[in-house]
């Protein structure tokens, strides 16, 4: 130990007081990894899971990648807004499950099942990122199909390529904002053990009680923050549902069954995708819930977006075939 005889005694305690905090900061940052306990512990079932979730990404990775493929060659559905935008739906699907399945599926084939920690932050960054963008576009999806249909008149003109863009920067900026407003609660937090994740990846709530220190407050900015963004798109969601079923009640009642069995669809999927964002930051729920609310956010949503919001449409039905038939009649003996 240093001779500190010479310093004045406050100086000295001044001197201790500080290694003793770059003590505690070194002990701080011990963790370099977290342990995920994954769905679980049977090696049967994590055989069975990997068939499952191997085969469910890519049936998400196929069907996103053929609307991606539909709307980007196929050119009747270009001067259609909606397209533009079912487009980008998709594209952050397969980013969002891409974000967390692949790392679930490998993990199904380990033991022991780790994340480092920096990688464990990037996946929280994406998710929230995609997760608050995708709420953005759907909410642009929603006041599209309500221009198309209350205001049909004027649907091209106030949808146009501007607009689109800009929409679609729009919820991007949101994804970002949302993201940054929910990483600020880690940046400064301390992580010395334990570095057990009771889940299948890495999630703020969960993450967060990890913190060596009391988080309290940090959690209910979270459930606050979370449960403002989730409950105000998902009211407005279904606002221009109902404003939408209203409107063509009142012009056409006979076309109101139609519009409330393709609207219905949506309004499940908004459902099931809010439903299981709400119930993962309103508060305390169970270990086995959270897990299945999570495998249900990465895998169910990117594989019915696809379904419901395109592949039932009949123009997309019609885009299909058409590409279909360019293919056989590009072959030398078409």
């Amino acid at each position: 130990m240093s001779d500190l005889s010479f310093l004045p005694t406050a100086h000295v305690e001044h001197w201790y007081h500080f290694r003793s905090h770059a003590v505690k900061m070194k002990n701080h940052s011990m963790i370099n990894e977290f342990i995920l306990l994954g769905l679980t512990n049977s090696w049967e079932l994590e055989i069975f899971y990997f068939v499952i979730f191997f085969l469910a990404y890519l049936s998400i990775l196929a069907g996103n990648c053929l609307i991606i493929l539909i709307l980007t060659f196929d050119y009747h559905l270009h001067s259609t807004p909606m397209y533009f935008l079912l487009a980008n739906l998709s594209f952050i699907d397969i980013l969002f499950s891409t974000v967390t399945v692949p790392k679930m599926i490998v993990d199904f084939l380990r033991e022991r099942k780790t994340i480092s920690f920096w990688d464990c932050m990037a996946q929280i960054f994406l998710v929230h990122l995609l997760g608050g963008s995708e709420m953005a576009l759907l909410i642009v999806m929603a006041i599209d199909r309500y221009v198309a249909i209350c205001k049909p008149l004027h649907y091209m003109t106030i949808m146009n390529h501007q607009i689109l863009v800009g929409s679609v920067l729009l919820s991007w900026t949101v994804g970002f904002v949302h993201t940054m407003s929910q990483m600020a609660f880690m940046v400064s937090l301390p992580f010395c053990g334990p570095n057990v994740i009771d889940d299948v990846f890495c999630d703020l709530p969960l993450v967060l009680k990890l913190a060596c220190t009391d988080t309290s407050v940090q959690e209910l900015l979270l459930v606050v923050f979370s449960m403002l963004i989730s409950l105000i798109s998902f009211i407005l969601l279904l606002v221009s549902y109902i404003v939408i079923l209203v409107t063509v009640w009142l012009r056409s009642p006979s076309g109101l069954s139609k519009a409330l069995s393709t609207l219905s669809a949506h309004i499940t999927v908004v459902t099931l995708f809010y439903g299981s964002v709400i119930l993962i930051y309103a508060g305390p729920v169970s270990y086995s819930l959270d897990k299945f609310l999570s495998v249900f956010s990465s895998i169910i949503t990117p594989l019915l977006n696809p379904i419901i919001y395109s592949l039932r449409n009949r123009e997309m039905k019609a885009a299909i075939i058409r590409l279909r038939s360019r293919q056989i009649c590009s072959k030398p003996n078409c």
